[in-house]
């Protein structure tokens, strides 16, 4: 798995991740909402951390400079 993510994407993608979850923890968000986004910020967390995006490789994107 190729990393496909420039560090400033990973960076922006780790801190919305984190700022979702706890939104969602704290009650802040809730509901299907909450869910919806506790699930969409897990999933830039994790991305952001391993740095390779499944639908950046789908669409042949890539934010990392070759």
């Amino acid at each position: 798995m190729k990393t496909n993510e420039s560090s400033i994407d990973r960076f922006l993608r780790v801190i919305v991740g984190l700022v979702l979850i706890v939104l969602y923890f704290t009650g802040v968000l809730s509901g299907t909402l909450g869910i919806v986004l506790l699930v969409v910020g897990a999933i830039a967390l994790l991305t952001g951390v391993i740095g390779f995006c499944p639908l950046y490789a789908l669409l042949k994107v890539s934010t990392k400079k070759s």
